[in-house]
């Protein structure tokens, strides 16, 4: 059955520990034709390197085809075109459609209208589900299992979708989160409601030191957002808040991994890059058999599709 991906808060645990099994299958054998003379549409209302590239990878890797757009300024909403119109339009053309936008809502707007499965890359400050699910197979991969975890939450926690989402998707695990940030970009209310609504424990820090740090299995650094602020001055006092420095790593868990979405600008220090806990460039490229389980699964193929799938490509 085809369906959408819009937010990670509807996935069951059932559901994500699946399409964690399947991104491990295509973490095997990223090369296939399992989705030979399928076309995915890739329209991007917002910039993005890694989500946008990942996406298109994952594709040409399973032999899809893709169209889409990295920049409105060259589609048909500079002529007045409605969401509505374009997402129709496009669902013509494409089996899968992957958005990413700048207002939130905007993805389940999209997958309301849509003649065929939509996969939200991002909407405002809302959700990221796919990189929620990267984010997820690389705590996986890195930690032998998603229970029970200490998981620090560090830097811009108001407006960064990713920690949002990893939050709602960890519901399921029982773990324990640590919001480190300054009171400008502090988890938004209405997510720490929900963590006492689902008995998810937490705790607030304005500090980032080498004790905070040492408590950590995954420590999840985040970028402080300009693109989202209104107040520039606001953006230029909180942006260089929290810098990790290897020197920081020293009280550091054997098993603990630093993660982070990318890009980045100041908040990790390039000689973290060195240190064995760093392992965001290997969870970037985890984007990648993350993205090609999402695609799959939104077009209803099962993981015995594609432990079955007789066009591998070694």
């Amino acid at each position: 059955m085809k369906h959408s991906l819009v937010t990670i808060a509807n996935l069951t645990k059932e559901k994500i520990e699946y399409l964690v099994e399947m991104a491990q299958e295509f973490e095997k054998y990223p090369n296939r034709k399992i989705l030979e003379g399928k076309v995915l549409a890739t329209l991007f209302f917002e910039p993005s390197t890694r989500t946008r590239l990942s996406f298109e990878t994952a594709a040409n890797r399973l032999g899809a085809r893709v169209i889409g757009f990295t920049d409105p300024k060259v589609t048909s909403s500079t002529k007045g075109e409605t969401l509505k119109d374009t997402i129709i339009m496009v669902g013509g053309y494409a089996d899968i459609i992957v958005m990413r936008h700048y207002l939130e809502g905007a993805a389940l707007y999209a997958s309301e209208v849509a003649p065929v499965p939509v996969v939200n890359a991002g909407d405002g400050a809302n959700q990221h589900p796919t990189q929620t699910m990267l984010d997820l197979y690389s705590i996986y991969k890195t930690q032998g299992t998603l229970e029970n975890l200490n998981i620090h939450l560090v830097g811009d926690l108001k407006y960064g979708r990713t920690v949002h989402s990893l939050l709602m998707a960890m519901r399921h695990f029982n773990p324990t989160f640590h919001f480190i940030a300054p009171k400008e970009l502090a988890m938004p209310e209405e997510y720490k409601q929900y963590c006492r609504e689902h008995g998810i424990k937490f705790v607030e820090h304005e500090d980032f030191n080498e004790d905070i740090i040492s408590q950590a299995d995954i420590l999840y650094m985040t970028r402080v957002q300009r693109e989202r602020f209104t107040d520039l001055m606001e953006y230029e006092r909180v942006k260089d808040v929290y810098v990790l420095k290897a020197a920081m790593l020293e009280k550091a868990k054997e098993n603990m991994r630093i993660l982070h979405p990318l890009p980045r600008v100041n908040e990790i220090a390039y000689d973290v890059d060195e240190d064995p806990h760093a392992y965001y460039f290997q969870q970037a490229k985890n984007g990648l058999y993350a993205r090609e389980a999402i695609i799959c699964d939104a077009l209803g193929l099962t993981i015995e599709d594609v432990r079955n799938d007789k066009t591998i490509i070694l």
